[in-house]
């Protein structure tokens, strides 16, 4: 028989060694519950994907905004005042859309990760706390979804003045060790932070699933998490 679950706000797999905040026992199996999981898991990239690969997916919401790296936002008075606020705006508005015109492509990507999810990762992503699900997506992910990402990227951002001179900038800080990670680089940064701000989306629409499964439609949700 397969080992049942245990929920409260968050699943427990298997009966023993159960955490202090259980509840109670829910009538369905493991593969349900993970099966469950995969459904919000799924529903969630596909809004994600939808709300954030449009115009202004990007730029108009506060929680993904691409800001400038931090070498320019610390520099951006003293740039202003040389007449590069209207580049800087440009470079930053360039950098958000450059992010959703690449989001697009995660979705076939994000629905394989799912698929091949396992028991265990079921296990992990919901008694992981907040950020599990990034965790889950990053690790599944964010290698090949990076060299997808890239090349829209650099097409949308290289014609820009300002990111030459600043990847030449950088690049030479990074080398004396003044500048490290992705900073170094426009398109390797704003490449990651399009992926950060796509696994937070989708773990927020995954939460926002387990907490209004009947709205969903699907069966499979409204048994699993419907009973919570």
């Amino acid at each position: 028989m397969q080992r049942r679950i245990v929920l409260s706000s968050v699943v427990v797999l298997g009966g023993a060694g159960l955490a202090p905040w259980a509840r109670a026992a829910v009538g369905f199996t493991s593969s349900e519950g993970t099966q469950a999981l995969r459904v919000a898991l799924e529903k969630g990239a596909q809004v994600a994907v939808s709300e954030l690969g449009r115009v202004d997916g990007f730029l108009g919401n506060d929680k993904v905004r691409i800001p400038l790296p931090s070498v320019l936002e610390n520099a951006a008075p003293l740039l202003k005042t040389l007449g590069r606020g209207k580049q800087l705006e440009e470079l930053q508005t360039t950098m958000n859309r450059a992010a959703e015109q690449a989001v697009p492509l995660a979705l076939p990507l994000l629905k394989s990760a799912i698929k091949s999810m396992s028991v265990s990762d079921a296990q992990q992503i919901l008694s992981g706390g907040d950020t599990s699900v990034t965790e889950f997506f990053a690790g599944k992910t964010r290698e090949p979804l990076s060299v997808q990402f890239l090349p829209i990227v650099s097409k949308a951002t290289e014609r820009l003045s300002l990111t030459k001179r600043y990847n030449e900038l950088a690049g030479k800080a990074a080398g004396m060790g003044l500048l490290k990670g992705d900073q170094a680089n426009v398109q390797q940064y704003v490449t990651g932070k399009a992926l950060d701000g796509l696994f937070l989306m989708i773990g927020e629409q995954e939460k926002k699933i387990r907490q209004d499964p009947v709205g969903t439609g699907s069966a499979i949700l409204k048994k699993v998490f419907g009973s919570l």
